[in-house]
C-alpha cells in the first residue's frame, strides 16, 4: 500500500489562503480532516534522498509488534519501541540503498521460487498461504516485497562482508592447537544478546552516551525485565525483535567475546556489560549441552554420468540420451570410456569417479539414490536440478571423518566469527556515511 503524500508547501499555501478569508467555513472542517490525514503520515526520517514516514513506521511497528507478543513478551513503551524499529529501518533503507547504487538485486524469478518454497515448507498451497498471511494482516504483495528485500540483503552482505572473509590453512591449525592445547570440546551454548552499536569515529561523550544507555539496559535486566523486552527495546542488532536470540551455537563459532563469557557462565546467568571495537554486549546463556565427539559416517565410492536439461536440452531429450547411454553400457561398453566421452559433468576426464562421497556432499536426489543403489548396479535415470545422471557405486564403507569434520568446522568457525565482526563493522561504516535526519516527535 502506498503512503499518502505530505506537501509541506500544499500545506502551507491552504494555511495562508484560509487566514486571508478566502476560504468560506464550510470548507474548513474539509482542509481540517486532511491536515488530520497528513499528520498520520508526516515524514519521521530523512535518508539520504528517501524519506521514511510515519505510516511506513508504523506497519514496521506492527509486524514486530506481532512478532512480540507471539513470543510472549510484555510490549516497551511506545516511545521506546518507535525509536528502536525506526533505527532498524534506516540501517535496512541505506543497505538497500547501497545495493541499489551498486547493482545488487533479486529477480522475479528467485523472489517466486523463494515464495513457492516457504509456502511449501509450510505444506500450504500459494492461495492457502496468501490467505494465512491476511489472517495475519498481512497481503502477498506486501510480504513478497519483503521477502526479496531480505534476497537483497542477504546478497549484499555475502558480496560485500562473506566473500571478502578468507581463512587459510595456517589459522586452522593454529585454531586447532589452541582448542587441544585448552581442552576445548565441542560444546554447544544458546545465548541471547544486547548490542549498543558505538559510530566508529565517536567522540568521547558519544561513547559516554553509549555506555550509559547499556549500563541502562543491564538495570532493567537485574530488576527483572525479561530478557527479550530490553533487548527489543535498547538493542542495535538486527535479531532485536526476536529477543537477542541466537540460537544454538557450537563454542568455536561465537565471537571471541562471547565464547569467553558463555565458558565463565552457569545456565541462566547474565554477563556484564562487555566492551569490543563495535560497541557495548550482554550477553545471557540461556542453556548448554556437549556436542558430539565423534563423527562415523557411511561413504559411498561412486561414480556417474550426467546429461545436463537447459535452454538447448530440453528435459525428453536429456532423458532420452541418458537411456542410450544406458544401454550402451549394458551392451558392454565400459562405464569409464563413455563417461569421458559423453558425460557433461566435470568429472568426466576421471571416467565420472567422485571417489569416496559423504552425507551432504551431493544434492538431495542424487544422495538418495546412491545410498539404496546395489553395489556395482548401474540406476538411473535419476532427475536432479542439473539433469539426468547414470550411477554405480563400486564400494561402501562406514568411516571415521572427526578429523576432516573439525577441520570443515574449525573453517567454518573461523569464517561465521570473522564475517559476524566484518558485518556489523561495515554496517556501522555504511550508516556513518549515510546522511539521516530523524523527525520521530509526537505532536
Amino acid at each position: 500500500m502506498k503512503s499518502i503524500p505530505f506537501s509541506p508547501k500544499a500545506a502551507t499555501v491552504a494555511v495562508a489562503v484560509a487566514v486571508a478569508g478566502l476560504l468560506c467555513v464550510a470548507t474548513l472542517p474539509a482542509l481540517a480532516q486532511s491536515a488530520r490525514i497528513q499528520l498520520v503520515d508526516r515524514v519521521v526520517a530523512i535518508v539520504n534522498d528517501e524519506v521514511i514516514t510515519r505510516y511506513e513506521l508504523n506497519e514496521q511497528k506492527r509486524a514486530v509488534t506481532a512478532q512480540l507478543k507471539r513470543q510472549g513478551v510484555s510490549m516497551p513503551p511506545d516511545a521506546e519501541l518507535d525509536a528502536q524499529v525506526l533505527e532498524r529501518f534506516i540501517n535496512e533503507r541505506v543497505q538497500l540503498q547501497f545495493a541499489k547504487e551498486n547493482g545488487v538485486r533479486a529477480d522475479d524469478e528467485i523472489v517466486n521460487a523463494s515464495l513457492q518454497r516457504i509456502a511449501g515448507d509450510n505444506k500450504m498451497s500459494m492461495v492457502q498461504f496468501s490467505a494465512a498471511l491476511k489472517q495475519d494482516g498481512v497481503t502477498l504483495e506486501k510480504f513478497r516485497d519483503e521477502l526479496k528485500n531480505e534476497i537483497v540483503l542477504s546478497r549484499l552482505r555475502d558480496r560485500e562482508v562473506e566473500s571478502r572473509v578468507v581463512v587459510t590453512d595456517a589459522e586452522i591449525e593454529a585454531y586447532l592447537a589452541q582448542a587441544k592445547l585448552v581442552g576445548a570440546n565441542q560444546s554447544e551454548y544458546q545465548l541471547a544478546h544486547i548490542l549498543v552499536l558505538v559510530p566508529e569515529q565517536a567522540t568521547p561523550d558519544q561513547v559516554a552516551a553509549k555506555k550509559k544507555r547499556a549500563e541502562e539496559a543491564e538495570r532493567q535486566l537485574k530488576s527483572g525485565t525479561a530478557f527479550a523486552q530490553v533487548a527489543a527495546v535498547f538493542s542495535d542488532a538486527n535479531d532485536a525483535t526476536q529477543g537477542g536470540a541466537l540460537g544454538w551455537r557450537q563454542g568455536d563459532r561465537l565471537p571471541a567475546l562471547y565464547a569467553q563469557a558463555s565458558q565463565k557462565m552457569a545456565v541462566g546467568e547474565t554477563s556484564e556489560v562487555l566492551r569490543s571495537a563495535n560497541g557495548f554486549h550482554i550477553v545471557r546463556l540461556i542453556d548448554k549441552r556437549a556436542g558430539e565427539q565423534k563423527a562415523i559416517v557411511e561413504q559411498n565410492k561412486a561414480r556417474h554420468i550426467l546429461i545436463r536439461v537447459n535452454d538447448l536440452v530440453g528435459e525428453a531429450e536429456a532423458k532420452t540420451k541418458i537411456e542410450r547411454l544406458k544401454d550402451r553400457i549394458g551392451s558392454g561398453s565400459k562405464f569409464e570410456d563413455v563417461a569421458k566421452l559423453s558425460s557433461e559433468d566435470g568429472s568426466a576426464p576421471k571416467g565420472g569417479e567422485l571417489g569416496w562421497v559423504s552425507p551432504g556432499d551431493t544434492v538431495a536426489e542424487f544422495e538418495a539414490a546412491m545410498t539404496k543403489a546395489p553395489i556395482n548396479s548401474l540406476i538411473g535415470p535419476i532427475r536432479s536440478q542439473f539433469g539426468f545422471h547414470l550411477i554405480e557405486v563400486t564400494e561402501r564403507r562406514k568411516q571415521d571423518v572427526t578429523a576432516e569434520k573439525s577441520r570443515q568446522t574449525a573453517r567454518v568457525a573461523l569464517r561465521d566469527r570473522k564475517a559476524d565482526e566484518a558485518y556489523q563493522t561495515w554496517l556501522r561504516e555504511l550508516r556513518d556515511r549515510a546522511t539521516v535526519e530523524t523527525k520521530l516527535v509526537e505532536g
